[in-house]
């Protein structure tokens, strides 16, 4: 029967250690010793990519710029107000 060729995995005291123990380690060599991770991923939200006018981006970029805020967050304001303000 073959040996696993996976190392035990050392114990840390924060996840610091840790980060910086592979930093010099081979992760692939220590595979065997890691939990199973499961993951709970929630698909549903979408985004979608709209083409804008560059001079009218370049004028809502710095809008944002002056909101202290990103565009892409203004975008999706005015059109939420926009939206819901309409009949």
């Amino acid at each position: 029967m073959a040996r696993s060729k996976s190392k035990a995995m050392p114990t840390f005291k924060s996840t610091t250690e840790l980060v910086d123990f592979f930093d010099t380690h081979d992760l692939g060599d220590y595979w065997e010793s890691l939990p199973e991770a499961k993951l709970d991923i929630d698909i549903r939200k979408r985004r979608h990519l709209v083409a804008i006018d560059e001079k009218l981006m370049k004028r809502v970029s710095e809008i944002a710029k002056s909101k202290r805020m990103p565009a892409e967050r203004l975008i999706n304001r005015w059109l939420e107000e926009k939206v819901l303000n309409t009949p």
